[in-house]
């Protein structure tokens, strides 16, 4: 009788993998429930504790960004006060103060590069306006869309929209995942697994309309679809920072889920989608 065929050294038996596929997902879902909790209680408090917490989200995504591009000597100071300022104008003054708040930070970033008599001037600036205008005008863009009617309820659905899609991508990953989406970038992801994220994406966002009776199924689907196109674009750009940087996690705060730029990453991209759709369908 022939013997048993033995799984390759380098793979799991299936039974140990599908337990581990499974414990990873549990931790998934652990670590989210708590974060979701914090989120929405500062999303239904808003004022100054809001954008409070949107400036230490910022702050936090910027401290691991940095980190990953520590060779390029970004100015974090400069970077975390611009954040910082961006989404106080945005509270208290208009688009208008938020632009200028931007605009003004390349002269004093130049100055403070030169002033460090550092080299490679050029990366340094590179990398330190990277950080403010991917992660500050994604926060700034929260506190602008915290502050329109029915702004926290919109919030609340697009994180939610997010954060399933990101899960129903993982798991439809795992169950159907056949061909690669973007293998020199992110080679756990497949195609499969980008439609179901998608489609969970879109489905959650058009119920959570039906139970909020501001937002039509017209409006909920654009929300929909703007967070399920932009949610995995948001996910590959963060796997290209983090491929160049050789490293699989920008943080760890999260233990083997990363760090918060590493759970973040989507929506920083449909934070942005998000204010300008409800604007476009108010």
């Amino acid at each position: 009788m022939p013997a048993a065929r033995r799984p390759p050294r380098d793979e799991p038996p299936p039974r140990r993998r599908e337990r581990s596929q499974r414990s990873d997902l549990l931790a998934r879902i652990l670590i989210a429930i708590p974060a979701a909790i914090v989120v929405i209680i500062f999303i239904n408090v808003g004022g100054l504790a809001f954008a409070l917490f949107m400036i230490a989200v910022g702050w936090a995504c910027l401290q691991e960004l940095y980190r990953l591009l520590a060779r390029w000597r970004p100015v974090a100071i400069v970077g975390f006060a611009s954040v910082a300022a961006m989404v106080l104008a945005a509270r208290y003054g208009t688009q208008r103060d938020v632009l200028e708040v931007a605009v003004a930070t390349v002269p004093v970033l130049f100055l403070v590069v030169v002033a460090r008599g550092q080299g490679h001037a050029t990366v340094s600036i590179a990398g330190t306006l990277l950080g403010i205008f991917w992660i500050g005008f994604a926060v700034t863009h929260g506190e602008l869309l915290r502050q329109l009617p029915h702004g926290n309820g919109v919030f609340i659905d697009v994180l939610a929209g997010t954060f399933i899609g990101d899960t129903g991508a993982y798991v439809g990953g795992r169950l159907f995942g056949r061909r690669p989406l973007a293998p020199t970038i992110s080679p756990n992801k497949t195609m499969e697994g980008l439609v179901c994220g998608m489609l969970a994406a879109i489905v959650t966002i058009f119920l959570a309309g039906l139970f909020q009776t501001w937002l039509t199924q017209t409006d909920a689907l654009l929300l929909g679809l703007a967070v399920a196109i932009l949610a995995p674009i948001g996910d590959l750009f963060e796997s290209v920072i983090k491929r160049d940087a050789g490293t699989k996690d920008a943080g760890s705060i999260f233990g083997p889920h990363g760090g918060v730029l590493d759970r973040a990453d989507a929506a920083l991209f449909t934070i942005v989608a998000g204010y300008y759709v409800w604007v476009a369908v108010m």
